[in-house]
């Protein structure tokens, strides 16, 4: 399953809920403003690489760059661009957006 988080980790409790569900194996992508927790320095940089053992990170790339961040990404995210968001949701079948 492809988690899709799109809001921050100190707007909203997305990214905590999304984890709590998210099973081994599954895969959590990061956009718009989710994109802050796949940062060095976040509130939620502990959470997940602590997670990251459990499932895989995603970070859209375009959004990072957006947000002036690119360079902070952390080393347990994969950064995607479009064709790899697609490629994603291709490959997993199911998706769930967390609001």
């Amino acid at each position: 399953m492809l988690h899709i988080v799109n809001k921050s980790p100190t707007a909203a409790r997305s990214l905590e809920s999304c984890l709590r569900m998210a099973l081994p194996g599954h895969a959590v992508l990061l956009i718009e403003d989710g994109v802050y927790a796949a940062t060095a320095g976040n509130s939620s940089e502990a959470q997940v690489r602590a997670a990251a053992g459990k499932v895989k990170f995603f970070a859209l790339k375009p959004d990072l760059e957006a947000r002036g961040m690119t360079t902070r990404a952390l080393d347990n995210v994969t950064l995607v661009d479009y064709g790899g968001f697609v490629d994603l949701v291709a490959e997993h079948g199911t998706s769930n957006s967390w609001l």
